[in-house]
């Protein structure tokens, strides 16, 4: 299959997911982090935090008042520092 084919057949598995007529293979889910009580409990600014995680501090505040919520990566490192705060240290260090 080249690969036209096999984007043809992703979009219209696409398509039936959200028509439901098709199940999704799997779907990950990350409860919506509180931003705030994360950023709270390292002890560190918004701007410390949008520099650890790559984003803009207008991002941050968009997180915290919930005008916004973190989704695909963003959701998935925040639940790995809310787990393991050390992780968060690392990525700052980088």
């Amino acid at each position: 299959m080249n690969f036209f084919d096999e984007l043809k057949t992703s979009l219209e598995e696409a398509v039936e997911i959200k028509n439901g007529t098709k199940a999704p293979a799997r779907v990950t889910r990350y409860e919506i982090a509180d931003v705030k009580a994360i950023r709270e409990q390292l002890n560190v600014s918004q701007a410390e935090m949008a520099k650890a995680l790559g984003t803009s501090v207008d991002t941050i505040k968009s997180w915290e008042s919930r005008r916004r919520n973190p989704t695909g990566l963003a959701a998935k490192v925040l639940a790995t520092i809310q787990a393991n705060p050390a992780f968060f240290y690392e990525l700052a260090a980088h």
